[in-house]
């Protein structure tokens, strides 16, 4: 394949640093970039004749579904590049059927989820939240000089994974220099595997149970909808910490904010269910959570790790090389 056409596709507000100068320039010596601006409706008279041309296309975060009449459109697809996670939501099966490869970056996108999710650790076993709202609220040290005295800090404390995903291996990766013993709970991992991971293999109700801070990397499928229900949270011991990074559905919510509203447990809560909590949601104002807006995943330039791997994707995909990240039909049904 020589020059081929390349589009792309997502919301350019929400991918700022996705396609830098730099990488668009590379994406044009790559092949001949059709238009810098990204299509953001697959159904207007731009993207009509864009998609007519077009054989690589490149999408990310607020790309319209790529469905069978956007496939109609685009006689000359090749490869769709996501630079971003998932496919869900975005690509037909159409797609797959007609023999259109598809690549994405959820392994760049995985890299700033699993540093995130160890700073919140870090944090959660210092308990540095609790030390910040003494400090802010007293303006004197005495209850931090308690605090200090008590069974805190990351020094062999058990950590649990929840999901050996590509985002829960990375996190397991950057574990190993500290003090900690690591379980595992993930149904598809044998025994030797995760020994070759150096984390111990337990059912859930054992990390549950045991663990000082249990950290969420599963996917959202059908059958891990609220895998941590009140059970599961009822195991937890008195100033365990949840971190959820991964999807708010892998968490029975209610149930969650009964156990926090007990001050036994705290949270380090990234996403949610649904995704913005209602304005009267427990979750903004119990002291023992701490709540971002899902931002644990590539934001600024972070997101130039996105546009980089779809870059690569494209050389390997025009060398006629196997692409490294490539996403087949039947990876969706486990797949996040």
């Amino acid at each position: 394949m020589t020059r081929p056409a390349i589009a792309f596709a997502m919301q350019p507000e929400r991918t700022r640093y996705v396609l830098t100068p730099e990488l668009l320039t590379r994406f044009d010596s790559l092949g001949r970039v059709l238009d810098q601006h990204p299509m953001t409706d697959f159904g207007d008279t731009r993207a009509n004749r864009l998609l007519a041309e077009t054989e690589i296309l490149v999408t990310g975060w607020g790309a319209p579904l790529f469905d069978r009449a956007a496939l109609a459109a685009a006689p000359h697809l090749r490869l769709i590049v996501h630079a971003a996670g998932t496919v869900k939501g975005l690509i037909d099966d159409c797609v797959f059927d007609a023999g259109v490869a598809v690549s994405h970056a959820a392994e760049a996108n995985a890299v700033p989820v699993a540093e995130f999710t160890l700073a919140a650790i870090i944090f959660a076993g210092k308990q540095v939240f609790r030390f910040r709202d003494f400090y802010a609220s007293d303006r004197d040290r005495t209850r931090t000089y308690l605090l200090q005295g008590q069974p805190i800090g990351n020094y062999r404390r058990t950590i649990g994974i929840v999901g050996a995903s590509r985002i829960g291996r990375r996190v397991i990766e950057l574990l190993r220099p500290f003090d900690y013993q690591v379980l595992l709970y993930d149904p598809l991992v044998g025994r030797d595997a995760a020994s070759a991971l150096d984390v111990e293999k337990v059912d859930l109700d054992t990390l549950m149970a045991h663990a000082d801070i249990v950290s969420l990397h599963a996917p959202s499928l059908p059958e891990t909808r609220h895998m941590i229900d009140a059970r599961q949270l009822s195991l937890m011991k008195d100033g365990a910490t949840l971190i959820n990074t991964a999807r708010g559905a892998l968490v029975n919510e209610a149930a969650l904010i009964e156990r926090l509203k007990t001050g036994t447990i705290n949270a380090v809560i990234d996403v949610t269910h649904p995704e913005v909590p209602e304005r009267d949601s427990p979750l903004y104002d119990l002291p023992n959570v701490f709540l971002t807006p899902h931002i644990a995943g590539a934001v600024g330039l972070e997101r130039t790790r996105l546009g980089e791997m779809a870059a690569d994707e494209i050389t390997r995909f025009i060398e006629g090389k196997p692409l490294r990240y490539e996403i087949l039909k039947r990876d969706l049904e486990r797949i996040a």
